[in-house]
């Protein structure tokens, strides 16, 4: 039986989600995977069309999206008991970065910590209206993850990063596997670090092989949302805090087709 804080925090969350149109999460079955990069340029691109976007962070012990985002020095404000959003690049950004005094200590949390600050970041932020809202889940298939899908209970769907490489195809369908047990649906897979693209000369050259996340989400019969090759303005850009789409054309052209399927998806 639930209890009065229990209902109480249950109403703010279905308060806040009510007023966001598509909310998304973003998984892969492992690390490395460059999870929370194809996260911010979604994102990011999402918002040069002209909609509203919000990212929750929720990665809480490797919260990463404020440094992609250039905003890592920010502090969370409040007010009328709301959490205020920290914009950048005209997207909406929650995260526990924002909550920590110093940034280079380890947040050490079992999982009940870490699932009531989830519910909280979800519970209390004043959003706004938003068109979409993406969720930088951390790798894997535990607290966070399963946290997320059980509050947020209408998640439009999850889009899956891979890498090509056997031991992240390995993981991917465990991925899978989480978003059906979920009874989430899998929009797409996203193939990241596929091929690199040399400055000089602009030959490709397969380091972690070839269409590993393609052939997979053809075999699964799920959609492939895009192949995203390792452009070194990709690592310059999240490191410097600006989205790639911002500052390279190939990487501009590249998210644009993921997302444009992605909201092709959602559509029908």
């Amino acid at each position: 039986m639930q209890t009065d804080i229990q209902k109480e925090e249950l109403k703010r969350i279905q308060e806040t989600l009510s007023k966001i149109k598509h909310k998304i999460a973003v998984l892969s079955g492992k690390g490395g995977t460059g999870k929370t990069t194809v996260s911010v340029n979604i994102a990011q691109t999402l918002a040069n069309k002209g909609l509203a976007v919000g990212v929750l962070d929720a990665d809480i012990t490797g919260p990463n999206i404020p440094l992609m985002f250039g905003a890592e020095f920010e502090q969370l404000t409040s007010e009328d008991n709301k959490i205020i959003p920290i914009e950048a690049h005209g997207v909406k950004i929650v995260s526990m970065e924002f909550l920590l005094e110093d940034k280079s200590k380890a947040i050490i949390w079992r999982g009940p910590m870490k699932i009531k600050a989830l519910k909280q970041l979800i519970a209390d932020v004043e959003w706004g209206k938003l068109d979409f809202l993406i969720v930088d889940l951390p790798p894997g298939s535990s607290d966070e993850p399963l946290s997320i899908v059980q509050t947020i209970k209408d998640l439009d769907g999850m889009v899956v990063v891979t890498t090509p490489q056997q031991v992240s195809l390995l993981d991917i369908t465990k991925s899978i596997n989480f978003a059906e047990v979920a009874n989430t649906p899998v929009i797409g897979i996203v193939e990241n670090m596929s091929g690199f693209v040399c400055p000089h000369c602009g030959e490709t050259t397969n380091i972690f092989k070839k269409d590993g996340g393609k052939n997979i989400a053809e075999e699964l019969s799920i959609e492939f949302l895009g192949a995203v090759p390792l452009i070194p303005a990709i690592c310059v850009a999240g490191d410097v805090g600006k989205p790639a789409v911002l500052v390279d054309e190939e990487s501009e052209k590249i998210f644009l087709e993921i997302t444009n399927k992605i909201e092709k998806k959602l559509s029908s």
